[in-house]
């Protein structure tokens, strides 16, 4: 009788370890990490080589195109001004119309020790400001 229960036992902690393995390594690649570009640059080595969704702003007069090409190369900052932290993003692809100069974006891709290297159709670019609703005299909430 023991016999029985030491094969059963030992039949649960192998199913048990296979499974929890399994489970580890579908997660580890299949995770993904919303962080911003401050966050990130705080402590670059613990990002570097893992699945994100960066968010910031390109940084100004930054956008840079290889000619007869869709190699792109650009800053993004966490916040404007003097102390901002700035990223190098690289990304081979065509970008949305709403990509531009202060434009704010998220980026999906790898922080890599040369800077962010953008997923194929990683940029999302957050519309511009003009066209959100304008807010009028007299108006709730004015």
């Amino acid at each position: 009788m023991p016999n029985k229960a030491v094969k059963i036992g030992l039949t649960v902690i192998v199913l048990a370890g296979a499974l929890a393995g399994l489970l580890r390594a579908t997660l580890r690649d299949g995770t993904e990490y919303y962080k911003h570009v401050d966050e990130v640059l705080v402590n670059p080595v613990e990002w570097q080589g893992k699945n994100l969704q960066l968010h910031g702003y390109v940084v100004r007069d930054s956008i840079l195109r290889k000619r007869d090409s869709l190699e792109y190369r650009f800053k993004v900052t966490g916040k404007v001004g003097d102390d901002a932290r700035v990223v190098l993003a690289h990304y081979t692809g065509i970008v949305p119309d709403t990509f531009s100069d202060d434009a704010e974006v998220v980026l999906k891709g790898r922080l890599e020790p040369d800077g962010f290297h953008v997923s194929p159709n990683g940029v999302m670019a957050k519309c511009p400001s003009k066209y959100e609703a304008r807010k009028t005299a007299g108006a709730p909430g004015n």
